[in-house]
C-alpha cells in the first residue's frame, strides 16, 4: 500500500509538467527542455502550484482510505456488536464499541448512550452522528474542489506577470528585438496557466469519484446501525444507563438535598 501511495504521488506531482513537455517535443531540436526547465519556466506561481498538488495527493490518498467500506463499517465491529445485541449484553455492546476507533462503532457507541430515553431519543442520536461524520469527510473532499477551482487562476496569475515582463521587455528594445523572441517569452509564460489547468482537472475528478464513494459508504453505514436496533426492546430498557458513563448535572445546589 506505501508504494502504491509514493507511485500515485509521483504521478500526480510530475504529470502537469509532464505533459506540457510532451507537448513542445517538436521543438526539442531548437532548445533541449526537461521537467525542471519547464518548472521553472512557469515563475514563482509554479510553487504555490506544487504545493496544490502535494496537498491534492495527500487529500485523495487519505478520503480514499477513510472512506472505503470496510474502513467505516469494519464486519469485526458489526459482528461483535450483533453478538452484544442478541445475548441482550447492552452494557458489553457499549463498551465493546466504546473500544472502537471506527465510524461504525461510534454510531452505535452514540445510539446505546441514548437508549435508556426511547426510540426516538435513540434514533436522533444515531442520525445525527451519521451527520457529523458525514460533514467530516465532506468537509475533506470540499478542499479538492477549492482546490480544482485556485489552481487555473493562479496559474494564469502568474501568465498575466509573465506576460506583463514579456511586453515590457519589447516596449523597451522595440520590434527591433524580434517577433520570435516575444514569442518564446509568451510560451514560456503559458506554463502557469497549462500547469494549473493540468492541476485542476483530476483535483475536480477526484472531488466528484470521492463524493459518490462517500455516499455509498455512509448509505451502508447506517443501514447497518438500523438493522442493529431494528426491534429493540426499548420498553425493557427504559430510565436505563446503558454507557455507565459518569453523570455531572445534580440538583441546583439551593435546593436542599432530599434526606434519606
Amino acid at each position: 500500500m506505501k508504494l502504491t501511495a509514493k507511485a500515485a504521488f509521483a504521478v500526480t506531482l510530475l504529470a502537469p509538467l509532464a505533459a506540457f513537455a510532451a507537448g513542445e517535443a517538436p521543438a526539442k531540436e531548437a532548445k533541449s527542455e526537461n521537467l525542471i526547465t519547464v518548472y521553472l519556466q512557469g515563475g514563482w506561481v509554479m510553487h504555490i502550484l506544487l504545493v496544490c498538488s502535494i496537498a491534492m495527493v495527500w487529500l485523495i490518498i487519505d478520503i480514499w482510505l477513510r472512506t472505503n467500506r470496510p474502513k467505516m463499517t469494519p464486519p469485526e465491529d458489526v459482528a461483535t456488536a450483533q453478538d452484544r445485541f442478541r445475548a441482550g449484553d447492552y452494557v458489553g455492546a457499549y463498551q465493546a464499541m466504546k473500544a472502537g476507533v471506527s465510524p461504525f462503532a461510534e454510531v452505535v457507541r452514540a445510539a446505546l448512550g441514548s437508549i435508556g430515553h426511547g426510540k426516538d431519543a435513540t434514533e436522533e442520536a444515531l442520525y445525527s452522528t451519521v451527520d457529523k461524520i458525514n460533514s467530516t469527510l465532506q468537509t475533506r473532499i470540499n478542499y479538492l474542489s477549492v482546490i480544482g477551482v485556485c489552481a487555473p487562476m493562479i496559474g494564469l496569475l502568474g501568465t498575466v506577470g509573465g506576460m506583463r515582463g514579456a511586453f515590457g521587455s519589447l516596449g523597451s528594445s522595440g520590434i527591433s528585438g524580434g517577433v520570435g523572441e516575444l514569442a518564446g517569452h509568451i510560451g514560456e509564460v503559458l506554463v502557469a496557466t497549462a500547469t494549473g489547468l493540468l492541476v485542476a482537472i483530476p483535483a475536480f475528478a477526484a472531488f466528484y469519484f470521492l463524493r459518490n464513494k462517500l455516499q455509498g459508504s455512509m448509505h451502508y453505514l447506517q443501514n447497518e446501525c438500523e438493522r442493529l436496533f431494528r426491534n429493540a426492546p426499548y420498553e425493557y430498557l427504559q430510565n436505563t444507563d446503558v454507557g455507565q458513563e459518569e453523570t455531572y448535572a445534580a440538583l441546583p445546589n439551593w435546593i436542599d438535598a432530599p434526606e434519606g
